[in-house]
Formats: C-alpha cells, structure tokens, sequence
C-alpha cells in the first residue's frame, strides 16, 4: 500500500511539474550577448565550408621579401572577401606606417591603394598585363 501512494504521490507532482512548464513558456530567442566578440580572427563560410570572407591579425615577420627589394613585413590587420574559386577579389589592410587596399578582377586584373610611408600611389593591372601607375 505505502508503494502504491508513493507511486500516485510521484505522478501528481510529475503531472503539476508538466502543467507548469507548459504554461509558463520560456523564451527562444537568446536574452544575454556578450558586448563583445574577440578572438585573433573571424572566418565566414559557405555552404559547402570554403571560407569566403576573413578577418585577421597577421605577425609581423622580419625576414620575408617583398615584391619591391625590401626585407620584413610589420604587424599587419587584414580583411579579405574571396571567390567561389578562392581567389581574393578584395583586400583592405593595415599596419603601424599605412594601409592598402586590393581589388581583383578577372584574369588577373587588379586595381591597388597603397597608402603606406610618404609615397601613396594607384596602380591599374589590366588584364592583358597592362600596368598604369598614379603618383602624386
């Protein structure tokens, strides 16, 4: 008998547990944020995972060589927005001496801001190879 009633005990409050949570819905949508997002970089995906847009925070490395003759590369932050092939077809960066910005076209067309040190310039690649640079 002491069984039966702690089974029956066991359901009423089961069932009064059920009422209430059927009744008192919570709510879907997130209540709480965080203010902020941090991390070293934010990567953008599609829908087959190929990442298409980045953010990111490249080490400076001292000994690499540059297109133009000169050694090191600064601490530099860096956004691109990539192609389906994976191609970056937009580029904006920055570091401590200026910034750049990149925008590529087809066939290996680009068109270059460079706004770095005292010498800023525009260069037009077409695709053919043509090159025409713009200088204060």
């Amino acid at each position: 008998m002491k069984t039966q009633r702690l089974l029956v005990a066991l359901t009423v409050a089961n069932a009064a547990l059920l009422v209430f949570s059927l009744t008192h819905p919570r709510p879907t949508t997130a209540q709480d944020f965080a203010p902020v997002l941090r991390g070293r970089a934010l990567e953008i995906v599609d829908d087959q995972g190929r990442v298409r847009a980045e953010i990111r925070v490249l080490p400076a490395e001292p000994n690499v060589k540059m297109p133009d003759g000169t050694t090191g590369f600064r601490e530099a932050v860096q956004l691109r927005l990539i192609d389906t092939k994976g191609g970056p077809r937009v580029k904006l960066g920055t570091t401590e001496d200026g910034s750049g910005l990149v925008l590529g076209g087809e066939g290996g067309a680009y068109t270059q801001l460079l706004s770095r040190g005292p010498s800023p310039f525009i260069k037009i690649i077409t695709r053919d190879g043509r090159e025409q640079t713009i200088k204060p």
